[in-house]
């Protein structure tokens, strides 16, 4: 993650937040004064709210082990042609 000071980040407003968009990657911006704060762009910060809403559910976190582990064996559920045809819209 870059660092750049609030200055900076003021005087290149868009050029940063084009660059967090487009390269999806976060900059801190730091203040002499006060706490620093974080650029983020919207769809990131969306993608990483959903990320830890699975990481902090238990259940969920219990059925991808469960399914990683059935895969990992090819013990898992095999769907017959006609479902896959169905489920593909074939």
């Amino acid at each position: 993650m870059d660092n750049i000071s609030v200055n900076k980040f003021r005087d290149n407003l868009k050029n940063i937040v084009e660059k967090v968009i487009s390269e999806h990657q976060p900059v801190k911006i730091t203040r002499r004064s006060g706490e620093d704060f974080v650029v983020i762009s919207a769809e990131d910060w969306t993608r990483d709210q959903e990320t830890l809403f699975v990481l902090q559910n238990t259940h969920l976190m219990q059925q991808i082990l469960v399914s990683t582990q059935t895969h990992t064996t090819k013990s898992g559920y095999t769907a017959s042609d006609e479902e896959t045809q169905k489920i593909l819209g074939v």
